[in-house]
């Protein structure tokens, strides 16, 4: 695992770089075709009029759904794509998955609100290049996507130190992780084992598993744990 972080570059050092990634495009040099995925129309919006106040930049698409954008990158095939995990169909994950497995040299951007480690992790497993927070979009965006065009991965350095402290964690099976989201719901476990048909003791262990991966102190410990990492919001 600690070998995904090699040849990353820090976010926090992406403006180090500024002078060598943001050069003036001369004449006929080609810009970077960039596609946008985001269901948010104002997150979308504003990324688009970033990129396109960039000279060696321009827009190729646009996308809403996880399906438009493999839809949309099959048709007009961008260097870069900026895709965000929590989309309403399939996952940002998932896309990115379609895209590589038709594309492998496609070179994704992960836009996303998941600070946790989790979804960091299964972002370059898909196949992103880079993992950008929305809540450091205008500052770093743009220099991600030239970063990433010119071959780096980059990733903030916070989500960087956090995959490095779980990496030899177990991760929570889809048990699991169930059981949790009926926690979360304030689920007592006779109701989640009714629910699941499950014995109360089937859950119980359940749960005692999870906490003992997560390192809780108790089934609501578990769960803020659980949602701090990444693994579900309560809004999903």
């Amino acid at each position: 695992m600690l070998n995904a972080f090699s040849g990353m570059i820090p976010v926090t050092h992406l403006g180090e770089r500024r002078e060598n990634l943001c050069m003036e495009p001369t004449s006929g040099i080609r810009k970077i075709r960039i596609l946008v995925v985001d269901d948010h129309p104002m997150v979308r919006d504003g990324v688009v009029a970033s990129v396109r106040s960039q000279p060696d930049m321009e827009i190729v698409g646009e996308a809403t759904s996880g399906q438009e954008a493999v839809v949309h990158f099959t048709h007009s095939r961008p260097d870069i794509t900026l895709m965000d995990l929590r989309l309403p169909d399939v996952s940002g994950n998932e896309a990115i998955e379609q895209i590589r497995a038709t594309s492998p040299n496609a070179r994704i951007i992960v836009l996303t609100t998941y600070q946790g480690d989790v979804q960091a992790v299964r972002a370059f497993k898909a196949g992103a290049m880079a993992y950008l927070l929305k809540s450091s979009l205008w500052k770093e965006l743009l220099n991600t996507i030239r970063a990433v065009h010119a071959g780096k991965k980059v990733i903030p350095p916070d989500i960087a130190a956090a995959m490095a402290s779980h990496v030899a964690d177990d991760e929570l099976s889809m048990r699991e992780l169930q059981i949790l989201r009926h926690v979360a719901e304030g689920l007592s476990n006779k109701l989640i084992a009714d629910h699941l048909s499950l014995s109360p003791d089937t859950v119980k262990s359940h749960l005692a598993n999870a906490m003992a991966k997560l390192n809780a102190n108790d089934r609501t410990h578990a769960v803020t744990i659980a949602i701090k990492r990444g693994y579900f919001d309560l809004e999903a």
